[in-house]
């Protein structure tokens, strides 16, 4: 009987899947907000989605006119 596989590897294998059937997988979000409202919502996203269990993060981000921040966080739709 072969030993339970890693989470890791699970997750590498849901992720090759989704490449071959050009899919990524994720969940994405974009968000314009000010600054300190920006790190309030990423960190949300943190508590709510561990990095862990859902590979959360932020993917991209920009700062705009007014010190308001363009954001983009990325998570995986479960943890399985």
């Amino acid at each position: 009987m072969a030993p339970p596989k890693p989470p890791r590897a699970l997750i590498s294998r849901h992720i090759n899947a989704a490449r071959q059937s050009g899919q990524s997988g994720f969940v994405r979000q974009t968000y314009r907000l000010e600054r300190m409202e920006a790190r309030k919502k990423a960190r949300e996203w943190f508590e709510q989605f561990p990095k862990a269990a859902y590979w959360t993060q932020v993917e991209s981000w920009r700062v705009l006119e007014g010190d308001v921040i363009e954001f983009t966080m990325r998570r995986l739709p479960s943890a399985d």
